[in-house]
């Protein structure tokens, strides 16, 4: 039974669920998400989020409300009659109000393997702690972080060659196939839940900029996981004669020294155990490059160092 919906999102990640939602005959009566901020080359341009844009292809009513506390919001929210909000991404807490509001409740779709990363950089941070897998699931929402009980869920492997983007991407897409799934069910009458165990809850904290200086004393796949987990964004960095260069993608490789010591002309850095070889870089101010085509301008070799 298609259900009449209120979309709640943001980012990229969110847009895939809301195209799915509408093409598998659900109605969505209002897209929530946030309002716009300066952008373009000079950041005068006011940028609509990527949700708001496909919003608008599709030609749904979208509300950027700069909070749901009041009771004109809450009253805004509840003229829509809808069956149930679907949140992916929102970026905004949702109060016990407007949670009660949709006759069979809001759902949010979680970037991770709950509890395992609940919070705001679950992607991030599975990559960065050498996480075997992670995942997508869908859980009828509550007013605690990510504590509601969860409906469904899809695993995926995380592979050391996957950066945050990569896992996000896909992700991404695993999760919109669930949510429709999980609506199906829900239309039907049909879903179940299951309340989250209380073993192994982790929090996954915003990213810190600070965080991104790579440490080259750690083992090899560490430091790679580290890589790959903040790239592209805010990209790991290390200093190349006291210039600061983000490393975005890199690979395991053979070889021992001193930390951050360049090892040979194909940019194999040794770390504390092992080394790595980087393959993909960004000088600041500069386009990202493959290693190849940076090494043809700045030839990097024994016995320079990264710092």
């Amino acid at each position: 039974m298609p259900l009449r919906l209120i979309f709640m999102g943001t980012p990229d990640f969110s847009v895939p669920t809301l195209l799915e939602l509408v093409s598998h005959g659900h109605e969505i009566v209002a897209v929530y998400t946030r309002a716009p901020k300066p952008g373009g080359r000079r950041g005068l341009q006011l940028q609509p989020t990527p949700v708001e844009e496909a919003a608008r292809r599709l030609g749904v009513p979208v509300l950027t409300p700069k909070t749901l506390k009041t009771p004109e919001a809450l009253e805004e929210f509840r003229a829509f009659d809808a069956d149930a909000a679907v949140v992916v991404a929102y970026g905004m807490i949702l109060p016990q109000a407007i949670l009660d509001a949709p006759k069979l409740g809001c759902y949010n779709l979680h970037g991770s393997l709950l509890p395992r990363w609940r919070g705001a950089a679950p992607i991030n941070r599975a990559i960065m702690e050498g996480d075997a897998e992670s995942g997508v699931m869908v859980m009828k929402m509550d007013v605690g972080l990510d504590t509601g009980d969860v409906a469904m869920a899809e695993r995926l492997p995380i592979t050391d060659t996957m950066t945050a983007v990569d896992l996000h991407d896909r992700l991404s897409r695993l999760g919109a196939d669930l949510m429709v799934r999980a609506m199906a069910a829900l239309g039907r009458g049909g879903l179940q839940l299951k309340k989250q165990s209380e073993d192994g809850v982790t929090y996954a904290a915003k990213i810190d900029k600070a965080e991104a200086r790579i440490d080259w004393s750690k083992p090899a796949r560490a430091v790679l996981r580290h890589i790959h987990g903040l790239s592209p964004f805010p990209g790991a960095w290390a200093e190349l004669d006291n210039a600061r260069v983000k490393i975005l993608r890199c690979e395991l490789a053979k070889g021992s020294g001193e930390p951050g010591a360049v090892l040979d002309d194909q940019l194999t850095i040794a770390c504390g155990e092992g080394a790595i070889r980087i393959l993909e870089l960004q000088r600041e101010g500069k386009a990202r490059m493959q290693t190849m085509d940076f090494l043809r301008g700045v030839p990097v070799k024994p016995p320079m160092r990264l710092a």
